[in-house]
């Protein structure tokens, strides 16, 4: 799928499932790592993660633009057009588009703990996502040196 394409698709789908034209431009951004799209709320623009496309097919990539459509027809008409809105949720619900989008494989899950370290006095442990300088920082608890734990 071409750029092309993907306005045609996305203007499509905001008539079919809005009663409302998109008039703004609509591209694949292929530095989206994270996310399956975003609204760009200065230039009303949206952006799609091409991965998406190509590793979950067409259907993920209708729901990732439904969802991005939700934001961008609320926010034109001044209403709750973040996540936590009301408004937001409720059209997300009526025009059926996706809440998250699927993981992508090679994507670092963030939320894993990576680093841990021991302070080598009162052996208490630290988990990290980022490493520590261990020159820098010491124990929290008793001023103690930390050493790194091999994993």
């Amino acid at each position: 799928m071409n750029q092309q394409q993907l306005q045609q698709l996305v203007e499509s789908l905001s008539m079919t499932y809005f009663n409302r034209p998109f008039v703004h431009e609509a591209r694949f951004n292929k530095r989206l790592r994270t996310t399956g799209g975003r609204y760009l709320l200065q230039s009303h623009d949206i952006e799609i993660n091409p991965l998406q496309y190509e590793v979950h097919g067409e259907d993920e990539l209708i729901g990732i633009i439904k969802h991005e459509l939700c934001h961008y027809h609320l926010h034109i008409q001044k209403r709750g057009y973040k996540h936590q809105d009301q408004d937001f949720k409720q059209l997300l619900q009526k025009v059926g588009g996706s809440r998250y989008c699927q993981m992508l494989p090679n994507v670092k899950n963030k939320s894993s703990i990576v680093h841990t370290y021991r302070c080598m006095s009162c052996d208490l442990l630290y988990r990290r996502k980022r490493k520590v300088d261990t020159k820098k920082y010491v124990c929290g608890k008793c001023n103690g040196k930390l050493m790194k734990v091999t994993d």
